[in-house]
């Protein structure tokens, strides 16, 4: 396997080649970003149609169509559904947040939900890069049934120049820094961090994150995404107790809010499947959180 170490062999007589490849690569990415504003809008029209295709499926409607999206301002775009449904506010919330984190430049954006024909607000959000901005309300009341749109208001002043600028303004500095980097590397050696196995050891059971499995006795358990960072974090700190809310933040933090008893569910379905080894259990520490213990 190629090892980015090899580059500095021979008194790193590679250096200037590997900071031109860098200079190159941050260029090339800027220049074909110039011009594309074209681009960033269908692939946020996209993602739009992504969050109205992921509301009814939550809304148990798996078969009606999500319309075509439609751009009603420079930077506002509509939602329309072909069929009534209904929603919880967090659940749009939760998936407003996790798919449009994939526009990296729509950081600020207002949602609103509306009656069809009307220009009345039947639920609506603002979310900011900066969270303590936020203005979320009345999460945990069902909307009912109903034809609704959905408009999403992304912040105005030219998101992509703005994004092109800080790339190109930021390039020197980046190549001061990856000079550094380079630099402190020394050949031959490999980083502290880099000596790790894949494979976690939790008494007699493995943990592969990286693939999400669990191996008890022999027997193989698949893990979903959630329970794998869960135990994850348990299994960086055996025996100890975590509070709740470091496990919501570390777990959740990305998609919004946590709905409910999530946290007491995804760990009632870890402790199933670790009971196959009586020698490990996740404990819950009264007034405090819970603590994965290992007796073996």
């Amino acid at each position: 396997m190629f090892d980015v170490r090899d580059l500095f062999s021979g008194k790193r007589r590679s250096m200037p080649v590997v900071m031109v490849l860098l200079l190159i690569a941050f260029a090339c990415v800027a220049f074909s970003m110039s011009g594309g504003d074209d681009l960033n809008g269908d692939r946020r029209e996209v993602l739009l149609r992504k969050v109205g295709h992921e509301l009814l499926l939550r809304s148990g409607d798996s078969t009606s169509r999500v319309l075509p999206v439609e751009k009603i301002a420079g930077n506002e775009y509509r939602i329309a559904f072909e069929k009534e449904f209904a929603f919880m506010p967090d659940t749009l919330l939760n998936i407003t947040g996790r798919v449009l984190a994939k526009d990296p430049v729509a950081s600020d954006y207002v949602v609103n939900v509306h009656n069809c024909g009307s220009t009345g607000v039947v639920y609506g959000y603002a979310i900011s890069k900066d969270k303590k901005d936020d203005i979320v309300a009345c999460r945990g009341r069902l909307q009912p049934k109903g034809c609704y749109t959905i408009s999403v208001k992304f912040s105005s002043g030219g998101i992509n120049t703005a994004k092109n600028g800080y790339l190109l303004g930021s390039l020197p500095f980046l190549a001061f820094a990856g000079f550094l980097i380079f630099r402190s590397i020394k050949p031959g050696k490999a980083s502290p961090g880099a000596q790790h196995t894949d494979v976690l050891a939790l008494g007699a059971a493995s943990f592969d994150p990286k693939n999400r499995k669990l191996v008890i006795n022999g027997t193989t358990t698949d893990l979903t995404g959630t329970e794998t960072r869960l135990l994850l974090i348990f299994a960086q700190s055996p025996n100890q107790a975590i509070e709740r809310s470091r496990l919501q933040k570390e777990i959740w933090e990305d998609e919004g809010v946590v709905v409910g008893r999530s946290l007491d569910m995804f760990i009632s379905k870890l402790r199933k499947k670790l009971e196959p080894d009586p020698n490990i259990n996740i404990l819950v520490i009264r007034g405090k959180g819970y603590k994965l213990e290992i007796t073996q």
